[in-house]
């Protein structure tokens, strides 16, 4: 499980060959369901959510995931064991200290490599459109003018969630502004994102957000949003469980 391949450049428009996984947080609004198991084992659809992430990883053909873990790490390294032989799983250990997603890729740095890297959250659930969304979120990237390419969706077709968005995009898709205090911004981040390692430099120590990273792109005009053209739903509740398997059942 900890074997290392030789890890090749990634021209842009290939998907990367390595994802970063976040799967170590608690889980806090998915209590009680998360009182005795992690987060992204919890089933959605007939299979932990985690599963429904690394479905698209192999679908993609990414070839190796980094996967941080911090609650009940011990079931979740244990759901992964053999459970995916297509892709090689890296376990990022935060055992000691929560990192948050920005300490957890700066914990995961060395296992990265030196090449664009595709970020996901471990409980992203996400339906692909006309193109599947990880080889869309690929083809848009450019190395020379890019060092973070978020998935976006409207915030009208941001199924079960209840935040106000998070970005404005200008026509050419750069990120040109976080939402503002009291305002309501179109687009809601997914949770899938490409980042290149050079942004996740000089951060500060312990836990922390990636906003820091992302702030930094966004003022060096360096951020960029992929609109997503298939469904996506923010399970962050027991209640969005069953609303998400309706709409997912309605096909």
């Amino acid at each position: 499980m900890t074997r290392q391949l030789s890890l090749r450049p990634v021209p842009g428009g290939q998907v990367p060959r390595t994802a970063m996984v976040m799967a170590a947080g608690f889980g806090k609004r998915m209590r009680p369901l998360t009182a005795t198991r992690p987060k992204p084992l919890i089933s959605v659809a007939g299979k932990p959510l985690i599963d429904h992430v690394f479905d698209r990883l192999v679908a993609a053909g990414v070839a190796r995931a980094v996967v941080n873990v911090h609650y009940l790490a011990d079931q979740l390294e244990a759901h992964l064991r053999d459970r995916f032989p297509q892709i090689e799983i890296i376990i990022s250990n935060e055992r000691d200290e929560l990192l948050e997603t920005g300490g957890g890729l700066v914990k995961a740095r060395p296992l990265l490599g030196d090449d664009p890297v595709l970020v996901v959250n471990s409980d992203n659930l996400w339906i692909d459109g006309p193109i599947d969304a990880i080889r869309l979120l690929s083809s848009r990237w450019d190395d020379a003018t890019m060092d973070a390419l978020l998935m976006v969706v409207p915030l009208a077709r941001a199924h079960n969630h209840a935040g106000q968005g998070d970005f404005h995009l200008g026509a050419d898709g750069r990120i040109t502004a976080r939402r503002g205090r009291n305002r309501v911004a179109p687009f809601a981040y997914t949770g899938l994102q490409i980042l290149h390692p050079r942004l996740i430099a000089d951060a500060p120590e312990g836990p922390f957000s990636t906003n820091i990273f992302w702030d930094r792109a966004i003022a060096a005009e360096r951020a960029y949003g992929q609109v997503h053209q298939g469904l996506w739903f923010d399970v962050g509740t027991p209640r969005a469980i069953p609303q998400t398997e309706l709409i997912l059942a309605d096909g």
